[in-house]
């Protein structure tokens, strides 16, 4: 049971997300709903209280547009005046092959939205999950990682752009990002851990053209192959809520067990490249 610990879900209006903030909901914590779209958030936070008969207490939403430091920002000193504690946050947005655009900010949009909107929003909520430790930091990754490498060189993608390898870069980029966060927060009481959901049925694929007479014949595939949105947050609401877990660090997940990755997603001197950079590029001054 999660009662009395507060959660926040980015991404949380719609898949992954909303049936993360289902599960914990069920399990009597508190979600925090981290959403760009506040009308779509407040209808899916309605949806679940419907679905789950919970205290309308028991979730609130709040505008993150992780496309926008800005956002982020201002979001984080809301949480940090309002919320007493944190236990637990996952970071579940996320922009899947999206044509070539920019964040506010003038990042490429997937590394942008999936690695330093985060990266980011992790780092002004550190001291709050400190002081509310033991404490968890769930990181949503994806077994796409495996296609992507960093290029220190063309991180923004100026030079050349794919949308496939940019978000294995982008999902990479979490992998590294945790390794990294791991190794700064041994001993703090704060955990994080990573995880790959398998592949599901969701609207992250938005942007993926199928064509018109393929797509009866998809959509049959997907609902046969795919897992469903709430299969797919298992592993998120496991490294969440679960006791198995305690004192777990810096490990990915799939399918609530241990995942061996690739190398180059634990490569110590490259996660730790990424990290310095990644702060100049939100601008951290430390």
């Amino acid at each position: 049971m999660m009662r009395g610990k507060t959660v926040i879900v980015t991404g949380a209006n719609s898949g992954i997300g909303k049936a993360t903030v289902a599960a914990i909901v069920k399990l009597q914590g508190r979600v925090i709903m981290a959403c760009r779209d506040q009308a779509r958030a407040e209808e899916a936070a309605l949806d679940t209280l419907q679905e789950t008969g919970a205290d309308s207490r028991l979730v609130v939403v709040k505008q993150l547009d992780l496309a926008s430091l800005e956002s982020v920002r201002s979001f984080c000193e809301d949480i940090i005046k309002e919320e007493p504690r944190l236990d637990v946050l996952i970071n579940n947005a996320g922009v899947y092959q999206c044509p070539y655009t920019k964040t506010e900010d003038g990042f490429e949009m997937q590394f942008g939205v999936n690695h330093l909107g985060h990266f980011l929003l992790t780092h002004l909520l550190l001291d709050l999950l400190k002081r509310s430790a033991p404490s968890r930091v769930v990181v949503v990754s994806s077994k796409l990682y495996k296609h992507g490498d960093i290029n220190f060189d063309d991180l923004n993608s100026e030079k050349f752009y794919d949308k496939a390898f940019a978000y294995s870069r982008s999902k990479l980029a979490n992998l590294l990002f945790a390794c990294e966060l791991a190794r700064r927060l041994e001993g703090s009481g704060v955990t994080v851990n990573a995880l790959t959901p398998g592949i599901v049925r969701t609207n992250l694929g938005r942007h993926v053209h199928i064509p018109v007479l393929a797509k009866p014949l998809f959509n049959l595939l997907s609902w046969g192959l795919f897992k469903s949105p709430e299969e797919g947050a298992q592993t998120s609401v496991y490294l969440a809520s679960s006791p198995d877990v305690d004192g777990v660090q810096g490990k990915c997940f799939a399918d609530c067990k241990p995942l061996d990755l690739l190398p180059k997603a634990t490569d110590q001197e490259v996660a730790s490249k990424l990290w310095d950079i990644s702060e100049v590029m939100v601008g951290i001054t430390t």
